[in-house]
């Protein structure tokens, strides 16, 4: 099916403007849903764009977009957290209702995997959740600063380095990362989920998706991206993804 793809503004959490891009099916839409991209990425990450428009293409419409302080949107990484970004998630939800319709499906990679499972609960449209190759605990993304964890609650503030790129981070981020929760979500969300995860994921381990999934409720279901990487960047892992996603997806929308 052919697609459109349109760039729209709505305001987040923190009341900055964030970027979006809604990939339209041309033809009959069967839903719509939100992409929330990996843990420092943006809407333009090769994951989040080529999953999102392989399922318009499928007749799901999508919307993905940067989190507050990331990609093309306002504000500034120091000041966000997880529970912000999980605000911006229903922030999109009410955006995109107004715009065409309240989105049945949530789709996030990575953190932003995490991210929609908290969400989802806040979010009363929301029917079916995807997650691909995401922790268990948002506390997880840690790692990536881990050597910096004293200096930031001791100073406030602090730079560090993420995948070569380097953002100022406060204190705030790792306090926030604390005090989630993510069993006690688990077990009030009622959407159904699919939990996709690659056992050679050397980033986010697959023990870490087998929690997720023994702690959720019914209906769930697991697939395995075997031979997949963490970050999901080969075009044929865009392409099964999509597959296995609108299929599963369908039975909810």
């Amino acid at each position: 099916m052919a697609i459109s793809s349109e760039k729209v503004i709505f305001v987040g959490s923190l009341g900055k403007k964030l970027s979006g891009k809604l990939d339209k099916p041309e033809g009959l839409c069967k839903g719509w849903g939100i992409f929330a991209h990996c843990f420092t990425c943006s809407k333009d990450y090769l994951a989040t764009s080529r999953i999102s428009k392989l399922l318009a293409e499928q007749g799901i419409g999508m919307l993905r977009f940067d989190f507050t302080g990331l990609g093309e949107s306002e504000g500034s990484f120091g000041e966000t957290t997880f529970s912000s970004n999980v605000e911006d998630l229903v922030a999109a939800s009410k955006f995109l209702a107004g715009l065409q319709e309240a989105p049945k499906l949530l789709v996030g990679h990575s953190l932003g995997g995490a991210a929609v499972l908290y969400a989802a609960s806040r979010i009363p449209s929301v029917t079916a959740v995807a997650t691909l190759n995401a922790p268990c605990n948002p506390q997880h993304v840690k790692h990536h600063f881990e050597h910096m964890v004293e200096t930031l609650c001791y100073e406030g503030q602090a730079e560090v380095e993420i995948s070569g790129r380097k953002f100022t981070m406060g204190k705030e981020f790792v306090e926030d990362l604390n005090e989630q929760k993510t069993d006690a979500v688990l077990k009030k969300t009622k959407a159904a989920l699919l939990v996709c995860h690659s056992p050679q994921d050397d980033v986010v381990n697959i023990e870490q998706a087998a929690h997720i999934f023994s702690h959720a409720r019914h209906p769930k279901s697991f697939v395995s991206l075997d031979t997949m990487g963490h970050l999901l960047t080969d075009p044929e892992d865009a392409q099964y993804i999509a597959n296995v996603v609108a299929s599963w997806a369908s039975r909810y929308l």
